[in-house]
């Protein structure tokens, strides 16, 4: 990793701490309700970022070998992992999230230099260098934290993240956020503490991240 990514890992890291922290005090009957994304519940946006988030590691793992690994089997599987990862307990389902994201975490930091710039792609997405895999990770972590709708608002997101340049769709899709998630009415649960803070290059208690 070159400094600009280590920047954007270390911007991932803050997230996902922020979203396990919301994650671990959602209750059984809570995690059952209406996310604000249409058709899903919490339970699902939940799911679905641990999917995505070995999505993005098959990718990763792939281009480190030099073989051609898919994101997903296909669609269809990509459905069902989410639809089964929905159903989970809420102690196992945040489990899950914490573990697909430092699996995630682990190859990104071990990828060689050299390897950032082999192209990828998702499903039926166009080709993008394995570089922007972490725009896209930050990212989708800060808006389905969102679109939880359990107290996390664009008004939480860090100033970096808020004024950070994205190429499209990703701008438009926070543009959206911004646009209405800000209503009491998303506002949700809140969890009772705020998670703790993460510093770069000490562990936190609890934390699945350890140190850099």
């Amino acid at each position: 990793m070159d400094q600009a990514q280590r920047q954007l890992s270390d911007q991932i890291d803050q997230a996902t701490q922020r979203l396990l922290g919301t994650a671990r005090v959602i209750t059984e009957p809570d995690l059952r309700a209406p996310s604000v994304l249409p058709g899903w519940t919490r339970g699902h946006v939940l799911a679905h970022l641990a999917r995505s988030a070995d999505a993005m590691r098959n990718l990763l793992a792939g281009v480190r070998s030099g073989r051609d690994r898919p994101a997903y089997p296909s669609a269809e599987a990509r459905k069902a992992g989410i639809e089964y990862g929905a159903s989970r307990r809420p102690g196992e389902l945040a489990e899950d999230v914490a573990a697909s994201a430092m699996a995630l975490r682990t190859v990104a930091r071990q990828l060689p230099c050299d390897r950032w710039q082999v192209p990828v792609r998702i499903l039926g997405s166009a080709p993008f260098p394995a570089a922007e895999l972490l725009t896209r990770r930050l990212v989708e972590v800060e808006l389905h934290h969102c679109d939880l709708g359990a107290g996390y608002t664009p008004d939480d997101w860090p100033p970096g993240f808020a004024a950070m340049e994205l190429a499209e769709p990703m701008r438009s899709r926070r543009a959206d956020r911004l646009g209405h998630l800000r209503a009491p009415e998303t506002a949700g649960l809140r969890p009772p503490r705020p998670p703790a803070p993460w510093r770069p290059g000490r562990s936190l208690p609890g934390s699945w991240l350890g140190t850099r």
